[in-house]
């Protein structure tokens, strides 16, 4: 198992300074990758620009770039391009967003998302292959056959033949499809006494194309923050997990409050998700169940974090991308270092 390094929405901490230290920082100390996100603030990509423009050899990844943001012709340009500026480091992120965001946001209709998802990937492969782009899909159709385009191939020769293809996949249906199109899954509130069932489902998607767990990255994004005091640890966390859980969707189509149910928290689920929509966001964190948040969480200090480390490795992470709630920049640099010396510690590095 590796480190990774998720440093979220761009900018939120202040100066884009404070963003790019820790990667400089987890550069130095081995992490395998920085992972940049995007909602509907800063992109993704011009983050990744920039953090690949500050480091030298730790990859950079899209956690994710959103589906209904760009045609897929346009994400396999944005991909080729910030692959061979960074010398063949990216890894490509993809997600199809939720309902709020790509029809209130984008003004993309939240129709069909595992056929959409399908005919994306396939289309950003055919295009970084560099053959001529034709397609007949339910979702999309290269050339529009009513008019005066004509089938086109990239420009670009992009650094590296096959890019890596990340899917962002919560859902039953959708983690076999991340098993089968996808070099690797990209979990959120992962938890290693939850992670047979949901391996159980990429392993079927892999099974379809003749494939095993072998070479295939779980790339779980994991909250770190370190102290002896585990209640006040876990404190930081529950606003995150409560605008997820509560708020990120709506009352009948929320995935990561589907997330928790499976997990066993469906009362807690709905508790969360009641007081969020009625705007008590205070009161929805204080609700998050300690439990839920520790299991999916690296929370304590250096001795209990690489004890969860080997139980993350045993639960199929192979890259394990933290991010750090600290707010002070020094403490951020902390908890980075932290992180490296108790995965030494745990004895599960790759």
């Amino acid at each position: 198992m590796r480190l990774g390094l998720n440093v979220g929405y761009w900018g939120l901490r202040g100066r884009g300074e404070d963003d790019v230290d820790p990667v400089r920082e987890a550069e130095r100390l081995g992490y395998s990758v920085a992972w940049a996100a995007e909602a509907y603030g800063s992109d993704a990509v011009t983050a990744l620009t920039w953090i690949a423009a500050h480091t030298s050899t730790i990859d950079v990844g899209s956690a994710i770039m959103q589906i209904p943001a760009r045609t897929p012709t346009m994400t396999a340009m944005t991909a080729a391009t910030l692959d061979t500026l960074s010398q063949g480091r990216f890894r490509l992120g993809l997600g199809v967003s939720g309902p709020q965001v790509s029809e209130g946001w984008h003004g993309v209709r939240f129709a069909k998302p595992l056929a959409r998802t399908r005919e994306y990937i396939d289309i950003v492969r055919l295009a970084l292959s560099r053959e001529k782009v034709v397609y007949d899909g339910s979702t999309y159709t290269l050339p529009l056959p009513d008019g005066p385009g004509k089938a086109l191939h990239l420009m670009l020769h992009p650094a590296r033949e096959q890019i890596p293809i990340y899917l962002a996949a919560i859902g039953p249906k959708n983690l076999e499809l991340a098993g089968e199109l996808a070099d690797g899954w990209q979990p959120v509130f992962y938890s290693p006494d939850h992670a047979d069932e949901q391996l159980a489902r990429i392993r079927t998607g892999r099974a379809k194309v003749g494939k095993d767990l072998d070479g295939f990255d779980v790339a779980a994004t994991v909250p770190l923050v370190v102290g002896d005091d585990l209640e006040a640890c876990a404190t930081p966390v529950r606003a995150h997990a409560a605008l997820y859980v509560g708020g990120m969707g709506s009352r009948e189509q929320n995935f990561y409050n589907a997330l928790a149910c499976r997990m066993g928290y469906a009362d807690e689920a709905k508790r969360v998700q009641d007081l969020y929509l009625e705007r008590r966001h205070d009161e929805a964190a204080a609700t998050v169940p300690f439990e839920f948040i520790d299991r999916t969480s690296l929370l304590g200090p250096v001795d209990r974090l690489a004890e969860r480390m080997r139980e993350f490795a045993a639960g199929g992470v192979t890259t394990l991308s933290i991010t750090t709630y600290a707010t002070d920049p020094q403490e951020r640099l902390t908890a980075i270092r932290t992180a490296a010396e108790a995965l030494d510690r745990s004895g599960v590095a790759s």
